[in-house]
């Protein structure tokens, strides 16, 4: 009760303090996407989803500062929790219609930060694919349009010129949000007739998490190195047998204990950056496979446009031993590519795709932003997928879609 209370203040009265040190940003925004196909267990072909985001920042000394956010949704195709509630946790299968999004404190002094509360801790370098970043999960609700979900974390980061080394420990697992199964972002294989899905839910670990990492900022390259000990945010499934009428089998999730160690690296030349970053992952005690993720991309200037081309590759022991859900890895062996380009100060373009090695799967996605005025912003994105459908990218075929987007910020 007192975090919720401490939430309330900053957020909503961190305004009326009329002080240069507290501020409380937010927006509204709508965002829509129109199917042109149906799917053989969704036959919705518009969603809209409703979203007002309100932080507040408050700065009582020069060394500290506590930040509040908090997360107001609804949506049309019931993905978003029918019920009135506030959530801390972000476990549930669909997001809450209120949830407190981030709740810290940072403390300063000399090149020591700590960030305590819930947060949001990236540590990608790459594009598209991220094997290093094991504290960002995410909602898959809509898998090409995902969301970064926040954690509950203590983070250290010292800086020493230029070394920083950073220590994180998360005292419980914040899961990737799966597609919901009787949507279209769940491609469910044929059941005999009558067969339904009993969905048991999720089993969660109950220790914490920790990682580390030290990061090299030079002249002439940066590089990094990263460990991680906890689990897969991405969980794995576990089906059960048909029970004794043969109408019924239960999904459960579960995540596996995970432990990781990952590289990066940039150089920047005078034509082209070279980046990339490549993480091994280890499950101890646990049937899933060790494999290997690493994404390799080079990346160019050129006035006003930024193009990015890449290759995401997978080196793996074994074959997978239980059914998961891991859009990650099923990006592997595949060409990756980004094209931005900044029209002028209001208005940008962005292109990017992932297309397989083998052209059994990929996808398209544009985006067009265009602001107005000096609160107003309107994004119109178009999605193309295609391939096989064995792939985890042509699986979705069906699920080419435009999405069209308004926000207000205030």
């Amino acid at each position: 009760m007192r975090v919720l209370i401490a939430a309330a203040f900053l957020v909503l009265f961190a305004p009326a303090a009329r002080a240069q040190t507290a501020t409380a940003p937010g927006f509204i925004e709508s965002r829509n996407f129109l199917f042109p196909e149906k799917t053989s267990n969704d036959s919705t072909q518009a969603v809209s989803d409703w979203l007002w985001r309100q932080e507040g920042f408050l700065r009582p000394a020069s060394w500290l500062q506590f930040v509040a956010g908090v997360d107001l949704r609804a949506n049309t195709h019931d993905q978003v929790e029918d019920i009135w509630r506030i959530d801390w946790e972000d476990r549930h299968l669909r997001p809450p219609r209120v949830s407190i999004r981030r709740l810290a404190a940072t403390v300063t002094a000399g090149p020591l930060t700590l960030d305590v509360g819930k947060q949001l801790i990236r540590w990608a370098r790459a594009d598209v694919l991220n094997p290093i970043d094991r504290f960002a999960p995410r909602d898959y609700l809509n898998v090409i349009n995902s969301e970064f979900l926040p954690v509950i974390a203590g983070r250290a980061a010292l800086e020493l010129g230029p070394e920083t080394f950073e220590v994180v420990w998360v005292p419980q697992l914040t899961p990737s949000r799966m597609p919901l199964l009787t949507q279209r972002w769940t491609v469910v294989p044929p059941l005999p007739t009558g067969t339904t899905i009993a969905d048991r839910g999720s089993i969660f670990p109950r220790r914490a998490q920790v990682g580390g990492r030290w990061r090299h900022i030079g002249s002439r390259f940066e590089f990094g190195l990263s460990y991680f000990d906890g689990f897969n945010h991405h969980p794995n499934i576990d089906v059960g047998q048909l029970d004794n009428a043969g109408r019924s089998f239960s999904l459960t999730r579960t995540f596996p204990r995970l432990r990781t160690g990952g590289a990066e690296l940039a150089i920047p030349t005078r034509w082209i950056t070279v980046k990339g970053e490549a993480t091994w992952f280890g499950h101890p005690g646990s049937a899933v496979a060790d494999y290997g993720l690493y994404v390799a991309e080079l990346e160019r200037q050129v006035g006003e446009w930024l193009l990015t081309l890449g290759y995401a590759g997978e080196v793996k022991e074994l074959a997978q031993l239980s059914p998961a859900f891991d859009p990650e890895r099923a990006l592997a062996r595949s060409l990756l590519w980004r094209v931005a380009y900044t029209l002028d100060p209001r208005r940008t373009l962005t292109v990017e795709g992932v297309v397989r090695e083998s052209a059994d799967g990929y996808y398209v996605k544009a985006e067009f932003s265009q602001g107005f005025g000096e609160y107003w912003r309107f994004n119109i994105t178009p999605v193309l997928l295609g391939g096989d459908a064995d792939d985890f990218l042509g699986q979705y075929s069906n699920n080419s879609h435009l999405g069209v987007a308004l926000r207000l910020s205030f």
